[in-house]
C-alpha cells in the first residue's frame, strides 16, 4: 500500500474520478430504430438477391458476376467498422455511438429496398 503522502507528492494530490457518461434513453431507442430499419432492409435485399440468383441459375445463367455485386455490402461492413474503431467515434458514448453508425448505414439499403419494393411489386 502506498502512503497517501508519498503518492501526493510523487503524482499530486489525488482527484475523484470523472462520473460516467449517462446513457440516453432517447439516443439508445433512435439507434435502435435505425438499426432494425437497416436490418429490415439489408434482409429484404438479401433475399431478393438471393431469389434472383437461384432463378439465373435455374435459368442457366452466369452467376459469377452476380456474386461479385454481393461483395458491395460486405464493403460498406468494412468501412462501418473502421469508422467504429476511428478514435474520434470511440470516445463517444456506446448509444451515441450506434447512433451515429446507424444514421450513416440506414439511408442506403433503406432506399434501395424501397425501390425494388415498388419495382417489384
Amino acid at each position: 500500500m502506498v502512503n497517501p503522502d508519498t503518492y501526493a507528492a510523487l503524482y499530486g494530490p489525488g482527484r475523484p474520478a470523472a462520473p460516467a457518461r449517462s446513457e440516453r434513453p432517447v439516443v439508445a431507442a433512435l439507434a435502435g430504430l435505425l438499426w432494425a430499419a437497416t436490418c429490415m432492409s439489408v434482409i429484404w435485399l438479401a433475399s431478393l438477391f438471393a431469389i434472383a440468383l437461384v432463378w439465373g441459375a435455374a435459368a442457366g445463367a452466369r452467376v459469377g458476376t452476380m456474386v461479385l455485386w454481393a461483395l458491395i455490402p460486405v464493403g460498406g461492413a468494412a468501412a462501418l467498422t473502421a469508422l467504429a474503431f476511428a478514435p474520434a467515434v470511440r470516445r463517444l458514448s456506446v448509444s451515441g455511438r450506434m447512433l451515429l453508425l446507424g444514421a450513416l448505414a440506414c439511408p442506403v439499403p433503406t432506399g434501395l429496398a424501397v425501390w425494388t419494393w415498388f419495382r417489384t411489386g
